[in-house]
């Protein structure tokens, strides 16, 4: 697959201590999976999690589906040991909590260097902290960065903001991350929506994530799973406008024309870039189905 065009509408969180549950997230219909060690896992099971966990990524069978293996953070007691644990099966990529900086990053990034089997694997990051929003566009930055995940719940913690239907409370902070990540060609990922019987409220919370810009969003619950999906996919319309640009816009070059016209709108070459992505993500999508 595309790495560039791999989707991330879902990006469902399991626990990396619950068998049953990493058994049956082979079955979902899900972009992207978060191996949780963090705050799924009690404290007294984190070593028979991360045991675990590395045994049954080691056994595969999640097909085309993004791994991505949130450790506990290094500044704990686990973190250290959940990062030497993981190494060793050469992870697709780790998610950090609670990241505030690029040297926090870099830190990880050279112990990675170090480690044969751990050549490709990506780091991404939680943004859920006041700090580390004010220096998303330094830890975009650093190495092997090629994820945020915002972390909604803990930074409204943090700002001691109330959670609204409109989230005007996290603008500022979504909108941060959004630009940092796209200013370093990297993927963002809105947070979760905590209410997981609530379908309304979700479908609302996905549009206004997918309309600011977001790649998907973070999933609590299998029963979220679709409305994520069908919210960040493209819609038909939208595809069948994609391929009607881009022949408009190809019929107008071959006559020396700049730009099409196509129902009564402009189309430029920046259009075409934009239908060209909307297309390789259909198709991207159709490869995971």
């Amino acid at each position: 697959m595309d790495t560039a065009a791999r989707p991330y509408r879902s990006v469902l969180y399991i626990p990396g201590s619950k068998e049953r549950a990493l058994e049956k997230a082979k079955g979902l219909t899900v972009d992207a999976i978060i191996f949780d060690l963090e705050d799924a896992v009690a404290i007294d099971e984190k070593a028979n999690a991360r045991a675990l966990l590395a045994e049954t990524l080691t056994a595969g069978g999640y097909g085309q589906r993004a791994q991505i293996v949130r450790l506990n953070g290094m500044d704990t007691d686990w973190g250290t040991d959940d990062l030497a644990a993981i190494m060793e099966i050469g992870p697709q990529a780790v998610l950090l909590p609670k990241v505030e900086s690029g040297s926090q990053v870099e830190a990880v990034a050279a112990r990675l260097d170090a480690h044969p089997a751990c050549a490709e694997t990506e780091i991404w990051a939680m943004m859920e902290t006041p700090r580390g929003i004010l220096n998303a566009l330094e830890i975009a930055s650093a190495p092997r960065m090629s994820g945020f995940v915002m972390g909604t719940n803990d930074l409204a913690k943090e700002l001691n903001c109330r959670f609204r239907a409109d989230r005007l409370p996290m603008q500022t902070a979504l909108q941060t991350c959004l630009m940092a990540a796209r200013a370093a060609g990297i993927v963002c990922i809105d947070g979760v929506y905590n209410a997981f019987k609530d379908e309304d409220g979700l479908r609302v919370e996905c549009e206004q994530g997918r309309d600011l810009g977001m790649d998907g969003k973070t999933l609590i619950h299998p029963a979220q799973l679709a409305i994520a999906n069908k919210a960040f996919a493209p819609s038909e319309a939208e595809v069948d406008l994609a391929r009607r640009q881009i022949e408009a816009f190809e019929t107008a070059e071959a006559e020396g024309q700049g730009v099409a016209v196509v129902d009564g709108k402009i189309v430029e070459n920046l259009h075409i870039v934009t239908a060209k992505a909307t297309l390789a993500k259909a198709e991207a999508i159709a490869a995971l189905s």
